[in-house]
């Protein structure tokens, strides 16, 4: 290789060069690794990834270019992108523009030509940390000098760190919209249920999916008010995934124990689990390397079958494992909790089921835009869950 145009800084110092690919400048952020060997695109559109750089795994990525259907927001959130192999161009009859062009255009940061390969195993010894991507301008002082590599490990260095951070309302809508049921065969003229989803950095197929379901969804943003989650009337309330650290979701947790006090069905994915499990008293950590791509078995523990998963999250909630818990909150308040799903690889917890309260969660995607479906059963179950306490609500009314 010639000249590297581009240089990946570590904070413990570690320096890989490559060349710049998409916009040119410099990035910092959580460098974190992608294990999916398709769907870069809702990937860089999640806005989970917000203040993290990602590192895709699998060599060759831009296959496919970028498309107008695909993306799980209106932007890419990715703090910087990091790939080995980049397509010189693309090959789909559904792709607008090349995946280069697209980063360029949105000024997002990227390089190419490294070794993901050793990058990715360095991560999973050291486990993420801040890291920065400098190009072009990015590489050089006022004067036009180059930078040494430790005045590029300053920069890194001075970065925050995802520990600590409340990175919701970045992400957030800042007004409420809501999502119809599909017309058709499945919604018929009315919806099923009405969900209150509150959006922590919501990705867009999520109400979909809901949609197909023929629920109505209102999207609100993550300030909302109890009571104005209550003015909606809501059959259930959900929780999205999202950034940042769960300890430092304090509105959010007292929203959710406004829910779960007043028995409302509660349904939460990935940042919502482990905001669920805080609501319930347990802790939360943060994982040494995190789970992202869609390829991770996880085990749903009432049906013992293993489920092929989309993951993205770098906390996971501190709850026993084994039989049944009581929620620790407020001398046990809420009743017996136990954990319904649980990683394969690592036994970490992805999920949470209520025994005496209408609330479950999950730490992964059931979604699962541009990966497996085999969790999409889960917004069956809160349908169900919002349909038989409406059934028994109007039952007890007529008597």
């Amino acid at each position: 290789m010639s000249e590297p145009t581009a240089v990946l800084v570590l904070e413990d110092g570690r320096v890989f060069a490559g060349r710049a690919f998409g916009a040119t400048g410099h990035t910092v952020g959580e460098i974190v690794f992608n294990t999916g060997m398709t769907g870069y695109q809702e990937t860089l559109t999640d806005p989970s990834y917000h203040r993290q750089i990602v590192v895709m795994t699998a060599p060759h990525i831009g296959n496919t270019g970028v498309n107008d259907e695909d993306p799980e927001s209106s932007r890419i959130w990715v703090a910087g992108f990091v790939v080995r192999d980049p397509a010189p161009r693309p090959s789909s009859w559904r792709s607008r523009r090349g995946l280069a062009e697209e980063l360029a255009s949105q000024q997002v940061v990227g390089i190419s030509d490294i070794d993901t390969r050793a990058l990715t195993r360095h991560l999973r010894e050291r486990g993420v940390m801040r890291a920065g991507i400098f190009s072009g301008p990015g590489l050089l002082d006022e004067a036009g000098r180059r930078l040494t590599d430790q005045d590029l490990l300053d920069v890194v260095a001075a970065a925050p760190p995802m520990a600590g951070a409340d990175l919701a309302r970045e992400v957030s809508a800042t007004e409420r919209y809501t999502v119809e049921p599909l017309r058709g065969p499945v919604s018929g003229a009315d919806a099923v249920a009405t969900v209150v989803a509150v959006d922590l950095g919501i990705k867009s197929m999520t109400p979909q999916r809901l949609a197909e379901r023929g629920v109505r969804t209102h999207v609100v943003p993550a300030t909302v008010t109890a009571d104005e989650v209550l003015a909606l009337q809501p059959d259930g309330v959900f929780f999205s995934n999202g950034p940042g650290d769960p300890s430092a979701a304090v509105h959010e947790v007292e929203l959710l124990r406004e829910v779960l006090d007043r028995r409302i069905p509660f349904f939460g994915i990935c940042y919502g689990n482990q905001l669920l499990g805080r609501a319930l008293g347990f802790g939360t950590y943060k994982l040494t390397y995190g789970h992202r791509g869609v390829n991770q078995p996880v085990m749903d523990r009432r049906t013992r079958r293993v489920e092929i998963t989309a993951h993205n999250h770098g906390f996971a909630v501190d709850a026993p494992t084994e039989g049944e818990a009581v929620a620790p909150h407020d001398g046990g308040r809420y009743g017996r909790v136990v954990v319904s799903h649980v990683a394969l690889n690592d036994g970490v917890v992805e999920g949470l089921e209520c025994l005496d309260l209408p609330a479950f969660s999950v730490q992964y995607h059931p979604e699962a835009a541009a990966g497996p479906h085999d969790a999409g059963y889960l917004f069956d179950r809160f349908v169900e869950l919002m349909t038989s306490r409406a059934s028994k609500e109007s039952d007890a009314a007529s008597h």
